[in-house]
């Protein structure tokens, strides 16, 4: 039995196997090629800058080139889809696919109470485990929709079982609302407004006691409302209310799962931390022993493969050499592969952490080219270059952009290369690809790199658009900074790349919605833009994007904590 987590010495543990960076592609048996590489030689030592050059001054990274490639994966690198490990020790294949099919059984259970079927699954999902069952959750989830008798729940004395049953249901897609069959939101605010009083001294009575596990999923349940359903609006307020002031009453387990829910409802935390948190927090109480140990067993799997991938991200990211070229921006590979990871969390999705973080490195990089080093002019032609596609655009731009879109253009070419080969099937009889496969190969790859260069090129025109204001000391109306802001989140660049990355067939109609920027695209950029705005410093907040905001707070009389 697995006992203990794998820890390391810095708080992240996370990634995938890329090529080398310069390795050369031939594809065509008869020795034609796609040349994506595009090798250039620049010393940026000798660039002819006379422009007066601002600095951050950023610190060098604390995840050190040496102390990543030296993470020991643990046993096993490779995990499949729906399947164990290929790599693994036969006893720990073996021990793992016997939990799984226990975990299946448990599940699958049909003449189970709804109550323990529920807790599962929401164990399942917080121990990190639910990508391996997603099909028996489904089903089960289901049954439980259809479940004969429901109405007949009683919601002042199973508050937990219908909030839960309601808030899995709709995260899982299932169309229930705040009133379907049960009404529960308003009954349950209707009677404890009744029934759950304080007494003078200030004290719970004991009833609030014996339901803290109800006014807990109420409160998660509340964080899935709709617009317009104010009963789950009224439900949040009175859940964190009650919850505010029991949690110093209660036995340290209980405190420690209402701390966690008030600070942030769980849909709102990075996966993988909060499987590692509640792993923890999990076996302090009357645990499942044997789902306990799958999910230690799984966690350190899945955490090997991470430490796999950054292991050769690191070397991607050593030889493009990037980073110690250009030392007036930040180097954060680390951070964003632990982004990346975030954003796709499921083990089978390698690929898509790969490339996602090296868009996010890229970003980072041409972020502090356009807002702390470049000239206006220089900014100008690197946008035009980038737009254009085309390599011998870099003609006109000056070495250090030189080296940044070379190692761009090299890496989102063959990064489409790579998309193509998930949605082509080669001919399995030759080890080289034939004419025929070539010619698909070209015929896609038309189809798939103008939507890639298009979402790079809206990026650039992004930051340029707030170099040009900051340049001429323009202040943005609120209207301009947000049209402009939720393309230079980059966060509809992150969106068209994972389209291509996860999605098993590429769609007509959903091309045109990326190029379109479908509001499926737009307002999560817009959300990623504003939450990132509300975390940066206070030195960002007086910089010239936001002198718009301070005037609206001028305008109107309101407290920043107002606005925020």
């Amino acid at each position: 039995m697995v006992t203990d987590l794998l820890y390391f010495n810095h708080p992240s543990f996370l990634a995938y196997k890329p090529r080398r960076f310069l390795k050369q592609r031939n594809l065509h048996r008869h020795g034609a090629a796609m040349a994506f590489k595009v090798c250039c030689s620049v010393n940026p030592q000798t660039s002819q800058l006379t422009a007066n050059r601002r600095s951050a001054n950023y610190q060098p990274p604390l995840w050190e080139y040496v102390l990543l490639q030296s993470f020991k994966t643990h046993q096993v690198v490779s995990i499949l889809h729906k399947g164990f490990y290929s790599n693994a020790d036969d006893k720990y294949q073996r021990r793992a696919k016997e939990l799984e099919e226990e975990v299946k059984f448990m599940i699958n259970n049909e003449n189970g109470e709804m109550l323990p079927i529920l807790e599962l699954i929401d164990d399942v999902q917080r121990l990190g485990l639910g990508y391996r069952f997603e099909n028996e959750i489904k089903r089960a989830l289901h049954r439980i929709l259809s479940w004969q008798g429901y109405d007949h729940v009683n919601p002042e004395k199973d508050l937990h079982v219908t909030a839960l049953r309601f808030r899995l249901l709709r995260q899982h897609g299932f169309d229930i609302s705040q009133g379907n069959n049960l009404q529960y939101c308003f009954e349950v605010q209707r009677s404890l407004r009744h029934s759950w009083t304080l007494k003078p001294e200030g004290n719970f009575t004991e009833t609030v006691h014996k339901d803290v596990k109800g006014v807990l999923s109420l409160n998660e349940a509340s964080y899935l409302a709709f617009e317009g359903e104010d009963i789950l609006n009224e439900a949040l307020t009175f859940s964190r209310t009650h919850l505010n002031q029991l949690k110093t009453k209660l036995n340290p387990y209980m405190s420690e799962l209402v701390s966690h829910s008030l600070e942030l409802p769980r849909h709102y935390r990075m996966r993988r931390l909060e499987v590692r948190w509640y792993t923890e927090a999990y076996r302090k109480k009357d645990a499942n022993c044997m789902l306990l140990e799958f999910a230690k067993l799984d966690f350190n799997r899945v955490q090997s493969s991470y430490q796999e991938e950054i292991k050769n991200l690191t070397r991607w990211w050593e030889d493009i050499d990037l980073a110690k070229n250009l030392k007036f921006a930040r180097d954060r590979l680390m951070e964003c592969f632990i982004w990346s990871v975030g954003m796709v969390p499921k083990p089978q999705y390698s690929n898509c952490r790969r490339a996602l973080t090296k868009v996010a490195a890229f970003v980072t990089i041409i972020d502090y080219i356009y807002a702390v080093y470049g000239t206006l002019d220089e900014l100008e032609l690197f946008t035009y270059a980038v737009e254009r596609w085309d390599i011998n655009a870099v003609n006109d731009l000056p070495n250090y952009m030189k080296l940044s879109f070379l190692a761009l253009y090299n890496t989102i070419n063959e990064m489409a290369y790579d998309i193509l080969k998930q949605h082509i099937s080669f001919p399995a009889l030759y080890n080289t690809v034939n004419e025929m496969a070539y010619d698909i190969l070209k015929q896609h790859g038309e189809i798939i790199i103008p939507y890639l260069t298009k979402a790079w090129a809206d990026l650039c025109k992004s930051f340029l658009q707030e170099a040009k204001w900051s340049y001429n000391e323009y202040t943005p109306t609120f209207e301009e900074y947000l049209e402009n802001a939720w393309r230079s989140s980059s966060g509809e660049l992150s969106l068209v790349h994972s389209y291509f990355l996860v999605s098993r067939s590429i769609n007509k109609k959903a091309l045109e919605s990326l190029g379109k920027y479908h509001n499926l695209i737009r307002w999560p950029s817009t959300i990623f833009r504003l939450s990132n705005d509300l975390a940066t410093s206070k030195v960002l907040f007086e910089s010239i994007i936001f002198k718009d905001i301070n005037k609206f707070y001028q305008l109107t009389g309101s407290s920043n904590s107002l606005i925020r």
